[in-house]
């Protein structure tokens, strides 16, 4: 008889981490659940956590390196593998400059313990300045206000949505999120929790989301006008003389100042939100007890996503509802990598794009810029790739072309388990272990928690004998490399020598809660370190432990952008914005048989009206033009979206891409990056403005207008 046995496991696909009890049948998992007894999911889960078995019994994963050649792929061992990896790195470095060889680390990395303690350092190692990754298509502008405001991009307050009176949400979805830069599990009963004691949710969003549905009120509000309605709610609250900043935040007369134009009812007229509704909820927000304001990816995402950043925090500032209970509040984890100096705190323009001349943040440029600097011969041409669990081509802008300047590459390698739309055009795949072969500790995802939290969780299932992990791949692969290089090129990064699980043992040593691994293993399933914490001015890196709430960098922007902010578009223009679903992991899942089952989830939504403007029927195969590009897609009448509004899901849609693969359940349905203009851009910060992009929609196969 095969014992059956349980394990504790935490779910890493999102940033939720829920805790799970996964029962395994010998080797083979038989049941995953939600863990009741995990103190801070509580039994929550969703249905991509089940999805963690399809990724592993995959039989389309990777388990062993393979090489692409003109017949096919074909599988090759571990040392050929590194070898021909580290000495085609070298010799393009060699040949052609450090900056010829471009690094791309994509959003799984912060949800791998050994790709996060080991990618980074191996991508300082190659010495190159044309380092991407996932932030720029995502999260940057928070961290950009966050560098400028308290003086560490990862200073990122988060709400108390436990204890908070007041919710204030603008473009986020945390129903299908479970919280994102906010990681709350079970965010769903949280705000039903929050109504139940008196609470209000407000949320301003394009789209009536499922967080919409939660929420006490919903307002439609026109893409890319949140930063518009935000900063007049701040006139309305400092004009009214509801502001109370605390005592060491500075700039609030030279903010007044700037804000001269932003009249409720001129945003009005730019954003649909009617005046009296900005002034009542800006009155509101101001008069609670305590409120908290949030925003995700439909803010960040847009032309303004940087100054839509900063207005949330200015809300949060100027009521006082900074760094206090109910209100947001910065994290103090179990291993807190901004006070150990582990991460970069910041830093802007040290360098530009060679093309284009965009900015750098914090040694990263803007992945918009990646296709042309692959594409525009000349010294610093990138001629090589190494990408860490990436696929921009399904994610960042203008994909399409994106893939066909990695087919122009000298040489591409990629870790990854398996073959997409990017890792298709890599000449070596190097594959880690799956989610459930690996030890796991969130280091990244536990400084955006609602409560301090600290769970380490062993392998579910072995690793079998052939198999690497993410930091072992990279580990060896990094000292192949380093000894081919000249002795004064080589920089050493001792952390790579290391194992996950001793970085991660004298990190916990090293925090205020003097952990370590030995101690987490006696709590399977992880340490309730308490609610978020007052914190500040203490840890704030700025000069003088203060807060300007005008940076001259967003000062200037401000400036510059603001007759476009007040200006309206014009009325029959289309504007699209992306969507995502709780079965749905940005770009990837969409193999898996039971995610992708039941009514289609790829279709373009529109609202009633502009179908019947445009002579469409629900369900007809339509034409989505942008100044990038076309896709073809179903589209379904919804008056869940503002009219003016279209909207697709991001990364969605595509197959794998491995040639000579047909994977059965895979749905159908184009990208909306496909649509996305490289050049149409958060203009401070480079951020791909994904949402409020002009569009034209009409019947497949229709003639194109001039």
């Amino acid at each position: 008889m095969v014992e059956m046995r349980t394990r504790a496991a935490a779910c890493n696909l999102c940033e939720a981490m829920c805790g799970l009890n996964i029962t395994l049948r010998g080797d083979e998992i038989a049941d995953i659940r939600g863990a009741d007894d995990d103190p801070f999911s509580k039994g929550h889960i969703c249905p991509k956590a089940v999805a963690l078995q399809d990724i592993h019994d995959d039989p389309d994963r990777l388990r062993l390196p393979v090489r692409r050649t003109s017949s096919g792929w074909r599988q090759i061992d571990w040392d050929e593998a590194l070898d021909l990896v580290a000495s085609r790195l070298a010799g393009i470095r060699e040949q052609h400059g450090a900056d010829a060889v471009a690094v791309y680390l994509g959003n799984p990395v912060v949800h791998s313990l050994g790709a996060l303690t080991h990618a980074p350092g191996f991508a300082r190692m190659l010495g190159t300045r044309n380092r991407f990754s996932s932030n720029s298509v995502d999260v940057l502008p928070s961290q950009f206000v966050s560098y400028l405001l308290y003086g560490n991009q990862w200073l990122i307050p988060v709400p108390d949505i436990d204890r908070t009176g007041y919710f204030l949400v603008f473009g986020a979805n945390p129903a299908a999120s479970n919280g994102s830069v906010m990681s709350a599990p079970g965010i769903t009963r949280r705000i039903r929790e929050l109504r139940g004691r008196g609470g209000r949710m407000v949320l301003f969003d394009p789209r009536r989301t499922e967080s919409a549905r939660l929420a006490d009120e919903h307002h439609f509000i026109r893409p890319g006008t949140d930063a518009a309605v935000m900063l007049a709610m701040v006139r309305t609250i400092v004009d009214e003389g509801l502001a109370r900043p605390l005592p060491y935040v500075d700039g609030l007369e030279s903010l007044r100042a700037a804000l001269g134009e932003f009249t409720p009812e001129r945003v009005a007229e730019v954003s649909g939100v009617p005046a009296e509704t900005i002034v009542r909820i800006a009155r509101e927000y101001a008069a609670a007890p305590s409120a908290a304001c949030y925003g995700r990816t439909g803010v960040s995402t847009q032309r303004f996503g940087t100054l839509s950043q900063w207005a949330i925090q200015i809300l949060n500032l100027v009521t006082g509802n900074f760094d206090r209970p109910g209100g947001v509040l910065v994290t103090q984890p179990a291993v807190d990598m901004i006070a150990g100096g582990q991460l970069n705190p910041g830093h802007y323009a040290k360098w530009h794009s060679r093309v284009r001349g965009l900015p750098e943040f914090s040694g990263e440029l803007p992945v918009a810029v990646l296709a042309e600097e692959i594409f525009t011969p000349g010294e610093g041409q990138i001629r090589a790739m190494f990408t860490v669990a990436a696929n921009p081509v399904l994610s960042t802008p203008a994909g399409h072309t994106l893939g066909r300047a990695l087919g122009e590459l000298d040489f591409m390698a990629s870790v990854d388990f398996y073959i997409n739309e990017t890792t298709r055009h890599a000449d070596v795949i190097l594959p880690p272990t799956d989610l459930l072969e690996r030890d796991h500790f969130d280091l990244f995802f536990s400084m955006f928690t609602i409560r301090d939290v600290a769970r380490f969780t062993p392998a579910v299932l072995p690793k079998p004998d052939e198999a690497r992990h993410d930091w072992q791949i990279i580990g060896e692969l990094a000292r192949r490399y380093q000894q081919l290089l000249p002795p004064d090129e080589r920089k050493d990064q001792p952390a790579l020598s290391l194992t996950p699980e001793q970085i991660l043992d004298y990190g916990l040593a090293a925090g205020q809660y003097e952990l370590s691994v030995a101690e987490l293993r006696r709590h399977p399933h992880g340490l309730d370190l308490g609610p978020l914490r007052p914190s500040m001015p203490a840890r704030l890196q700025t000069d003088g432990k203060r807060i300007d709430l005008a940076p001259p960098l967003l000062m200037s922007e401000l400036l510059r952008a603001r007759s476009e902010l007040l200006t309206p578009r014009p009325a029959d223009e289309l504007l699209l914005i992306g969507r995502r679903h709780l079965r749905d992991n940005n770009s990837w899942l969409h193999n898996s048989a039971r995610l992708v089952k039941g009514r289609p989830r790829h279709h373009l939504l529109m609202h009633p009206y502009d179908m019947k403007a445009r002579d469409l029927a629900h369900g007809d195969l339509v034409s989505v033009r942008s100044g990038a590009g076309t896709v073809e897609v179903e589209v379904s009448a919804s008056e869940d979206v503002m009219p003016g509004t279209a909207s697709l899901p991001h990364g969605y849609g595509h197959a794998l891409a491995r040639e000579t693969l047909s994977i059965a359940g895979t749905l159908p349905g184009a990208s909306v990056n496909d649509l996305t203009d490289p050049h149409y851009l958060d203009h401070i910060s480079g951020t791909a403005a994904l949402n409020g992009v002009p569009i034209i929609v009409e019947p497949a196969g229709a003639l194109a207008h001039p």
